[in-house]
């Protein structure tokens, strides 16, 4: 770590290659982040027991342990700082596998840094912000919702949400009965920038609504609005 100091955001990256190594490390440090660099996952849990970190920048294709087991360890380990993941292949099934094991995001190889900082950036911020106005826990219906332990429940029954799913739950909430737009969410939940068109967001509200909705095709909580977005009532 070439910087450190406390009120610096500290960013933990796992790349085995040296040449992506130093253009990450150098990149970060130039936006103004503490950054230790790691070439492999065994070393990077190490490191999230030594000491707090802000972020973790982690490529999947590692020398031993790879990426994906690196995110299921690191949160079955209570650790919930982002992640953000970075691979080679462009396979879809590989970005859906780390994102339900954890991650928060995915940047694909090549990647142009710009692009990566924004990332890093969008993530931080909504690492930061706060939960639901304050709130540690928020019921509707039957589903209650615990931000600081991370843990929904329906019914008194625990529901299994990946790691995206709870933090578009956790930014709606933190949003309730406002009406938010697939560009803000795009841009606060997944660091994307506004002129991204996809229906990721669409899909992703579907998970949510059969996971926590009575009638997943008649929502009574989280409601779209027509031409504009979508808005949590509870």
């Amino acid at each position: 770590m070439r910087r450190d100091h406390p009120d610096l955001p500290r960013i933990l990256v796992i790349e085995d290659e040296p040449p992506m190594q130093v253009l990450l490390s150098d990149n970060l440090e130039f936006e103004g982040y503490a950054v230790r660099a790691l070439a492999t996952a065994e070393e990077g849990l190490a490191a999230l027991a030594e000491r707090p970190w802000s972020l973790v920048v982690l490529d999947l294709m590692l020398p031993g342990m790879s990426g994906f087991e690196f995110c299921r360890q690191a949160r079955a380990r209570g650790y919930w700082l982002p992640i953000i993941i970075l691979t080679a292949r462009s396979d879809e099934s590989d970005q859906v596998i780390g994102l339900d094991l954890g991650a928060d995001d995915y940047v694909t190889k090549p990647f142009a840094v710009r692009e990566l900082l924004a990332r890093v950036r969008a993530q931080l911020r909504r690492a930061a912000q706060p939960d639901a106005r304050g709130s540690e826990e928020t019921r509707f219906g039957d589903v209650r919702v615990n931000l600081r332990r991370r843990l929904v429940t329906r019914r008194n029954r625990r529901v299994e949400l990946s790691a995206r799913e709870f933090e578009l739950l956790r930014y709606l909430l933190a949003h309730q009965g406002e009406v938010v737009s697939r560009e803000q969410l795009l841009r606060d939940v997944w660091g994307y920038s506004d002129q991204t068109v996809t229906r990721t967001v669409d899909n992703y509200i579907f998970k949510l609504r059969t996971h926590l909705e009575p009638r997943p095709h008649e929502p009574r909580y989280i409601i779209t609005v027509h031409g504009s977005g979508y808005q949590l009532l509870v």
